[in-house]
């Protein structure tokens, strides 16, 4: 088990290399208010290494919704990174990116409908977190690993299952 030092060095250096995404592809919805008010947060934030935590923790202005939710792939993908880092020192407000790393990956969401059609929030997740490689997979596995030992309880079983069903296996610290 790391430290949580050791862990922030890890996500910085796994994500280095990833570049900001074009504006226009921000958010991967402009259905109701949320996207219109990510985009306005988050269009000139092309170095997510230098966002602080209270931006971090209350961008966008005037919603409660976590900008994690409404983020493009690749937008997500880039600001991901900070989130965590943040996160680590439990000083995150309204962003929960251990839900966002988990749900789909556990019995409870695998299976359940997105929208219209057959996919599942399982197939939904899977595509997400194809743009990751194997060294940011590990840096996520060392921040979720962090947030099972350190985290609130509720959390546990939901991180363990996760790990165990994807994000062990595709770090490559697994093979089935």
């Amino acid at each position: 088990m790391m430290d949580k030092e050791a862990v922030k060095v890890l996500i910085r250096s796994a994500f280095a290399h990833v570049k900001y995404p074009a504006t226009g592809c921000l958010v991967n919805s402009y259905e109701e208010d949320e996207p219109e008010l990510v985009i306005e947060a988050f269009k000139d934030k092309k170095d997510w290494t230098t966002l602080t935590v209270e931006f971090l923790s209350n961008a966008p202005e005037d919603t409660d919704a976590s900008p994690l939710n409404f983020f493009s792939d690749e937008a997500y993908h880039f600001y991901l990174p900070a989130y965590l880092i943040a996160d680590i020192d439990f000083r995150m407000d309204k962003a929960y990116p251990v839900f966002s790393l988990t749900f789909g990956l556990t019995e409870e969401s695998t299976n359940k409908l997105v929208g219209p059609g057959e996919r599942t929030w399982l197939d939904a997740a899977l595509y997400k977190f194809s743009m990751f490689n194997k060294e940011e997979a590990r840096a996520i596995v060392a921040y979720l690993e962090f947030k099972m030992e350190n985290g609130s309880r509720p959390d546990k079983p939901r991180i363990k299952e996760a790990l165990d069903n994807y994000w062990l296996k595709k770090a490559g610290l697994k093979t089935e």
